[in-house]
């Protein structure tokens, strides 16, 4: 089954559809199956005296609220059509988070079949609960969760109607950029097991090997943020790759998606050719006449491997040759 790469957009766009366009269409170019985009109105994410994350605090102007930040960044419905279009026209897949019960509604009208639940949002009851009627496609997010967060949301979804086999587990840590022995890339392995779920990885560390590992690990879903620029004024920008290192990021995810094989162990047609030249038969060790007993002392193991087998030594030992052998000659036994 193929890795699905999300290039996360986030509000990376800083509130500009047409920087949110040139997104899709650089994304589109590095290989991404999905781009996706938040769906928030400040009025209903936050309230005004809200603070801002720590990040955020860190990258942006401190007389900025966060209310003010969130609409700064919003996009209205008829935006998200105009973008949905735009990825058609591009050949890649549309995704949006929604942060409240309304913006599920506005995913409904936009018509996406896949709802993906930020982190923030998993003990949202519910939110949940209205998201599990609505019998999508489900990628959750598990940033700042625990087991038990983890389990109480997987149960509201799955009561509420949606199906275990449609819901993709996220390992994810919010910080940004999260510290390398946080990631905790392990994790994915626990909540396959306990809940019996696909599992995947969102990402919030620098670089690309991290998400690389994950899909070495058996993540189904890859989720990485990216901008234009880096240096662009905006939250997330600074812990984002760039366009360049998205389009690097896939590539090595697909060939570590060739590479993780089938899962059983096989001779594979690219090495069966090296079977002759590399392994080894019993040969004559010395010349051996017809009639003379194979021995220890007249019979070694080399290559190449177009006689018998080293595996047959213990039959061929103590039998009589059948034909004369020169030094080096490979043992026929049949």
């Amino acid at each position: 089954m193929k890795i699905i790469i999300i290039a996360e957009a986030g509000v990376n766009h800083n509130g500009k559809i047409s920087l949110a366009k040139k997104m899709i269409e650089k994304a589109s170019k590095a290989g991404a199956d999905y781009i996706k985009f938040q769906l928030f109105s400040a009025e209903n994410l936050a309230t005004k005296n809200s603070v801002k994350a720590n990040y955020a605090k860190k990258n942006l102007d401190k007389n900025i609220s966060n209310y003010k930040m969130l609409k700064n960044l919003e996009f209205t419905l008829n935006d998200f059509l105009i973008l949905k279009k735009c990825c058609k026209k591009n050949k890649i897949k549309f995704l949006l988070s929604p942060f409240s019960i309304k913006d599920v509604k506005n995913i409904n009208k936009i018509g996406i079949k896949t709802i993906k639940i930020p982190s923030g949002e998993i003990n949202n009851l519910p939110y949940l609960k209205y998201i599990g009627k609505q019998k999508k496609n489900i990628i959750l997010s598990t940033g700042m969760s625990n087991i038990k967060e983890i389990s109480n949301a997987i149960k509201i979804l799955n009561k509420s109607g949606t199906n275990k086999k449609n819901i993709t587990v996220l390992q994810c840590n919010t910080e940004y950029p999260t510290p390398y022995n946080d990631a905790n890339l392990l994790a994915m392995n626990d909540i396959k097991k306990r809940f019996n779920v696909s599992v995947g990885y969102s990402d919030h560390t620098l670089g690309l090997e991290v998400p690389i590992a994950a899909a070495a690990l058996g993540a189904k879903i890859i989720e990485k943020h990216f901008t234009l620029n880096k240096k662009f004024v905006g939250p997330d920008h600074k812990a984002s790759l760039n366009i360049g290192e998205l389009s690097r990021m896939i590539t090595s995810i697909r060939i570590v998606e060739k590479a993780l094989g089938n899962g059983q162990k096989i001779v594979t047609n690219s090495e069966k050719k090296n079977i002759i030249a590399v392994r080894k038969s019993i040969v004559a060790s010395r010349n051996i006449k017809k009639g003379e007993i194979f021995s220890e002392d007249n019979l070694e193991v080399k290559r190449p491997a177009t006689g018998a087998s080293p595996m047959y030594w213990g039959e061929i030992i103590g039998k009589k040759s059948k034909k004369n052998y020169l030094v080096d000659e490979p043992i026929k036994f049949a």
